[in-house]
């Protein structure tokens, strides 16, 4: 039968841009659909607009820093209105370049919700229903909120970026990647941050002695920790203050209270489960080429919430394309996915930490570097960085790659290359070293 077109993609973000862009430069009628703004969580209210405000928050050092490196530094205010407000002008500018590459490669931007009404059709918000041959569900995730009362004092990141002003004390709720990166750039910026945990652990999934390093270097820069606590509840007090109630009996008086918990795939309202399509704690369950349980629906990017990193949900959108309109059928390899944390100090990591390395091999070798950055020396700072490698004893090849310190998130992306290419440690200790950087730490661990 003839379709509208041959492929339709609900979601204009990371994944559902490469696909359509790619999809249609293969010959493919394509249209997209996009309730909200074209460039999704990354370049909307994601990655891009928080790893610009780790770059403004990192000016706070860099200027205290520059006095002892003889520069006149005097004593700078900070205006966050003028640091939002440029960037949310960036974000415009992403939106709108987006929506340039799509329309130079033909593909119908509908700037509207879409729902699928059946294996090969599509309702848009307007009343309008359309077909295609093949339905690509790119919709991504938004952030987890918690069920107790006054939860709707609360923001989450999404917020973040709009905040009219900050606050001078603020409470981040969670302890993975989004909560410590926030809890830096905050601090950095002058307010008070506590960090509350459900649990006594950060980062969980990167290596223990990494998160352990952060959490000291956090701990000794102001940040603190409430740790095996959750809320209770949350009343807003007359002066717009908030009262946190936390399950272990404790009370904090903040001005801000963040939600990092988690996020959850956008799979609500659109039609899914009506037509087969399986879910798996709301998530669209896919198999290797990305194809749900209903043959002509796929999925790519974090609503299958299997590696909910961009890059990944570019690499699947670009999988889909080529493998479906490009007659080159390729699948992602999810094996040694590089992975930073924009923390005060970064952290970049790569391949198996040293426990997962353990489970899997048995005995493991690992190397390491404890060291103060030279810049920290002149500064007075404190602040030592750590480098980890991990090796599989019986070939002594690299199976993880671990870093804290400065620039270790661009330093990972090289590192990355070597563990997926199966280099050995000999291979590190073969290479000349490239002094003086912070880099050539890597191939001189012990």
């Amino acid at each position: 039968m003839a379709f509208d077109y041959d492929l339709f993609v609900i979601g204009a973000g990371s994944g559902g841009v490469r696909a359509a862009r790619v999809s249609a430069a293969y010959g493919a009628k394509v249209a997209i659909a996009e309730e909200y703004r074209v460039g999704g969580t990354c370049v909307i209210r994601g990655c891009v607009p928080k790893k610009l405000l780790v770059y403004g928050a990192h000016f706070a050092e860099d200027l205290a820093d520059a006095r002892r490196f003889g520069w006149d530094v005097p004593d700078c205010d900070f205006s966050w209105p003028t640091l939002r407000d440029n960037v949310l002008a960036e974000v415009d500018r992403l939106n709108a370049a987006y929506t340039t590459t799509l329309d130079s490669h033909k593909v119908e931007v509908i700037l509207e919700r879409a729902e699928v009404a059946g294996p090969s059709s599509v309702r848009l918000a307007s009343g309008k229903t359309v077909t295609a041959g093949k339905i690509l569900i790119a919709t991504g995730a938004r952030p987890q909120l918690p069920d107790f009362p006054g939860v709707e004092h609360g923001i989450t990141s999404n917020e973040a970026f709009h905040l009219p002003a900050l606050p001078k004390r603020v409470l981040i709720a969670g302890g993975g990647y989004i909560a410590n990166e926030f809890a830096g750039i905050f601090h950095e910026f002058g307010c008070e941050v506590t960090v509350l945990n459900r649990t006594d652990v950060i980062l969980r999934g990167y290596d223990e002695q990494i998160r352990d390093r952060l959490l000291q270097i956090s701990m000794a820069k102001g940040i603190q920790f409430r740790f095996n606590a959750a809320f209770k509840a949350i009343e807003k007090q007359a002066d717009g203050s908030l009262k946190v109630q936390l399950t272990n009996g404790a009370e904090m008086d903040v001005d801000c209270v963040m939600y990092a918990i988690g996020r959850v795939p956008n799979t609500e309202g659109l039609g899914l489960e009506a037509v087969g399509v399986e879910l798996s704690n709301g998530a669209v369950k896919v198999d290797a080429d990305n194809r749900s349980s209903v043959e002509t629906i796929f999925a790519v990017g974090d609503v299958t919430n299997r590696v909910q990193l961009t890059p990944v949900a570019i690499r699947e959108g670009q999988a889909f394309a080529d493998t479906f309109f490009g007659g080159k059928p390729t699948q992602v390899d999810y094996g040694c996915i590089p992975s930073a944390v924009f923390s005060h100090p970064p952290i970049g990591a790569v391949g198996l930490t040293e426990s997962q390395a353990k489970q899997k091999y048995g005995a493991v070798r690992v190397y390491t570097s404890d060291f103060r950055p030279m810049k920290n020396v002149l500064a007075g700072r404190n602040e030592r960085a750590l480098y980890k490698m991990v090796c599989e004893a019986a070939s002594n090849r690299v199976v993880g790659l671990h870093m804290i310190g400065p620039e270790s998130a661009e330093i990972a992306q090289v590192a990355a290359v070597a563990v997926k290419a199966g280099l050995t440690k000999d291979a590190f200790d073969q290479t000349v070293a490239l002094h003086p950087t912070m880099a050539e730490e890597l191939v001189l661990m012990k």
